[in-house]
């Protein structure tokens, strides 16, 4: 099948027979480091080739493991400042039931004591003693209830004041496991290294750039048409796309146009279009699948099918 894409054609194409010319680019993608430190290691080399989301290398993740061990024994820490509400609630609820047990006392004792006086066996100031008893019980059942909710209240404001802290170091915690994420360098994009910039052992910051990488699958060939083509082409057309092969033949590969300008400019020096006098041009895209043989920079020549 490859065969059948790279087919010869005959020399006397190479004698202006072509609509458009230009030379081929690729899209290429510049990685930069996002984390601050030093370079542990950096598995690239320039013309290898990467795939897309591999770990390609380490910033040292020393300074920041500190940190977030710093931050959650922080965290640890809070949970050891707070109040412990059950002791005091407990004393308060025990002597809660010593008085609901004075109470019925009292109240069995009222009730003696009302029987009596239907037997003239006692007097209405033994009643009134007992009914004054009961309610100074009751009182103080009401100021101990109280007392075992103002704790719980005290104490659970408390413990909230020193547990809301809690809060910004987590995402002071996640920012951090975030930055030690970052620490491993990623590759974006499947391809094939095209410069390095970095080494093992430099010590950067955020956004240096560490090597320059593109797909090479597939190559853009950035071609120039005069204004009285620009009727003859058409997003998604096919094209027919001829590369150098010899000293008197070329290559030819199948290309689709997948971008037409849409402002005129003046003629690169450096390409010639089919009209020669033309001052202005149109620039456009045509993407070529490479096996291997297109180079960034090599000069290409397009037919209109």
């Amino acid at each position: 099948m490859a065969a059948s894409l790279l087919m010869t054609v005959a020399c006397n194409n190479k004698n202006g027979k072509y609509d458009a010319s230009g030379t081929f680019e690729a899209d290429e993608v510049v990685v930069s480091t996002l984390a601050t430190g030093k370079i542990l290691s950096l598995n690239v080399e320039e013309g290898s080739v990467l795939a897309k989301d591999s770990v390609v290398g380490h910033i040292d993740p020393t300074g920041l493991s500190l940190q977030k061990e710093e931050v959650e024994a922080t965290i640890e820490s809070l949970g050891q400042q707070t109040a412990n509400v059950e002791p005091q609630v407990k004393m308060l609820q025990d002597q809660l039931k010593v008085q609901e047990s004075q109470l019925a006392n009292l109240s069995h004792e009222r009730t003696r004591i009302e029987n009596l006086i239907k037997q003239d066996a006692a007097t209405g100031k033994q009643l009134d003693d007992i009914n004054a008893q009961i309610d100074v019980v009751k009182k103080q059942m009401t100021v101990t209830q109280q007392q075992v909710n103002v704790q719980k209240s005290n104490i659970g404001t408390q413990n909230r004041g020193i547990l809301s802290q809690g809060k910004p170091l987590e995402k002071k915690a996640a920012q951090i496991e975030d930055l030690l994420d970052k620490t491993h360098i990623r590759n974006p994009i499947h391809g094939t290294v095209i410069t390095k910039y970095a080494e093992e052992g430099e010590t950067i910051t955020s956004g240096k750039a560490l090597y320059k990488i593109a797909d090479l699958s597939v190559m853009t060939l950035r071609a120039y048409i005069t204004g009285t083509q620009l009727s003859q082409v058409k997003l998604g057309q096919q094209v027919k796309v001829l590369v150098d092969d010899g000293a008197d033949k070329y290559k030819e590969l199948p290309g689709q146009i997948t971008w037409i300008s849409d402002k005129a400019e003046f003629t690169p020096k450096t390409i010639q279009t089919k009209d020669e006098r033309a001052n202005l041009v149109y620039a456009m895209k045509v993407k070529v699948k490479n096996d291997g043989y297109l180079k960034i920079g090599m000069y290409g020549e397009v037919q209109f099918k």
